[in-house]
């Protein structure tokens, strides 16, 4: 085991050698900062702008949702909307509104203005780098949303919907000011939020500038101007980081722990961890053989040593699962992880008999753990009657192919738009769920559908956390994706320079960032 860990980082660190995109991204993407201005970094561009169906990510704090979720618990908490009230069994809720806000552009926030933003989300379905679009997904059956006064916002739906705070945290009630709306549901230019930043500039792919909303209606931001900038490559943001040209990193795969890990070790950095939303997981062509049967996707889920992997390549930094629903989720269930290599060589061979099959393992090429994990996976695999070939791809290319079902294993990532489940197992659990189309998955079971079709109308809490229970355990059990490990919100920052800076279960506590 100990000879295995150290070979495993040493794959890792190769890779990350040869991840390297030149020195030319290690400037600052405006010049010389000012000194008042603070240097970050992600892995992808957190604005992608006008076309994107959010226009940018909830942690550049810019736009801000109705219902936020509690740190400690998971649970809804209150953000634009103050306090909320469930009638009539779920078909209406009345929610009182935070006063004294304004958005970007010095418009007041009002009921109005959410009426506005759930009539523009119902014209189109979007799609984003972050999650979709989608009015029907976050307010399932919603019949009229009316202003009942300059505060006070109601919504009524045609099916009892008990469970709609939850659909409506984080991305599922951004809120936007009405005049960066476009007719078409996309938007008019620059997106205008009332959050504690808004957007100064932003060039795709390389940087959004972010300044201080001096009228925020709570405490305002630390920093007057945070700059982050996009270096899709790992290698290069320890590099940037170590030089100084980036004060800290964040978003999902911030940092890997193997090079966290290392810049632990220099005393003008700190790491701050915190727990995710996102599962890492195998998805599987149901489509095509050998993982339209059940079996072959249980002998894979059983072979897989979980604890192997995150020991390895997280150094401990996450948590082995075979639920696909996340542990941020307040209705998350905890199943045993085993490993049984007996009953997996015994299922693969009434699958494949004594032929051996070549299978397509697709990853990211941009991730460095993906490939060392891939490696590692493919030699086990072999013991299944399954040769491996790993095909690394840029993520665009790779999503394509999923969609036409070039592949028959690919390693993904799963994260909580909201705190409903529901968006969860329709995505990938119900035949026409957006992660079973874009992923070839070929996922389809009865007993899935019926309970989805209850919960839609059903008022009894029990009731509802039994069937939330039941899907989890099918997903075990029928594994249409064999779901890996929850990984933490590892991120590191300069703490010589730096004060504030903390993980979050998505993102970093940027508005409390400051200069010591």
């Amino acid at each position: 085991m100990r000879y295995l860990r150290v070979l495993l980082l040493f794959v890792l660190l190769l890779a990350l050698a040869g991840c390297g995109q030149g020195g030319e991204q290690r400037g600052s993407e405006t010049g010389k900062a000012a000194d008042n201005t603070i240097v970050l970094a992600a892995y992808r561009h957190l604005a992608p702008g006008e076309k994107d169906g959010f226009y940018c990510s909830r942690i550049l704090n810019v736009w801000e949702p109705l219902i936020t979720v509690n740190e400690e618990t998971g649970e809804p908490a209150p953000c634009l909307a103050a306090s909320w009230e469930m009638q009539d069994e779920g078909r209406v809720w009345v929610f009182r509104l935070r006063e004294g806000v304004r958005f970007h552009d010095g418009t007041d926030f009002t009921a109005q203005s959410v009426v506005d933003n759930l009539t523009w989300m119902g014209k189109a379905v979007r799609t984003s780098i972050f999650y979709l679009h989608n009015i029907n997904l976050y307010y399932p059956h919603l019949e009229r949303a009316e202003a009942l006064d300059a505060h006070t916002l109601r919504l009524t739906f045609s099916q009892p919907n008990i469970n709609q705070i939850y659909n409506m945290m984080n991305f599922g009630s951004a809120i936007y000011a009405p005049s960066c709306l476009a007719d078409d549901g996309g938007f008019t230019g620059t997106a205008l939020g009332t959050g504690p930043f808004r957007i100064a500039e932003n060039v795709k792919d390389r940087y959004v500038v972010l300044e201080r909303n001096e009228d925020y209606y709570g405490e305002k931001a630390r920093a007057q101007r945070i700059i982050v900038r996009s270096i899709p490559s790992a290698d290069v943001r320890f590099a940037a980081l170590k030089a100084e040209e980036i004060m800290g990193v964040m978003d999902i795969s911030a940092m890997p722990p193997v090079l966290a890990d290392e810049l632990a070790q220099d005393e003008r950095f700190a790491v701050s961890v915190s727990p995710s939303i996102m599962v890492r997981y195998l998805a599987f062509n149901g489509k095509k053989p050998p993982f339209d049967d059940v079996r072959m996707r249980r002998a894979v889920s059983l072979l897989l040593d979980r604890r192997q992997l995150v020991d390895a390549l997280y150094l401990g930094y996450a948590q082995p699962t075979v639920n696909i629903l996340s542990v941020s989720s307040p209705f998350y269930r905890d199943f045993p992880v085993v490993q049984n290599v007996a009953e997996a060589k015994r299922l693969a061979r009434e699958v494949l008999g004594d032929r051996r099959m070549e299978i397509v393992y697709m990853v990211n090429g941009a991730d460095p753990i993906q490939k060392g994990e891939a490696e590692l996976i493919a030699y086990w695999l072999a013991e299944l009657g399954l040769d491996v070939r790993i095909e690394a791809l840029e993520q665009a290319m790779q999503l394509a192919a999923l969609r036409r079902g070039d592949y028959h294993i690919a390693r993904a990532q799963q994260g909580l738009p909201n705190g409903d489940p529901i968006y969860i197992f329709e995505a990938f659990f119900m035949p026409k769920g957006a992660r079973n189309k874009a992923m070839s998955l070929g996922y389809e079971n009865p007993e899935v559908q019926r309970l989805l079709k209850d919960l839609s109308t059903e008022t009894d809490p029990a009731v509802r956390r039994a069937a939330f229970d039941r899907l989890q355990e099918i997903g075990v059990e029928d594994q249409p994706v064999a779901p890996l490990y929850f990984d933490e919100n590892i991120v590191v920052y300069n703490a010589a320079r730096l004060t504030g800076y903390r993980a979050l279960r998505y993102g970093v506590s940027l508005a409390e960032v400051g200069w010591r």
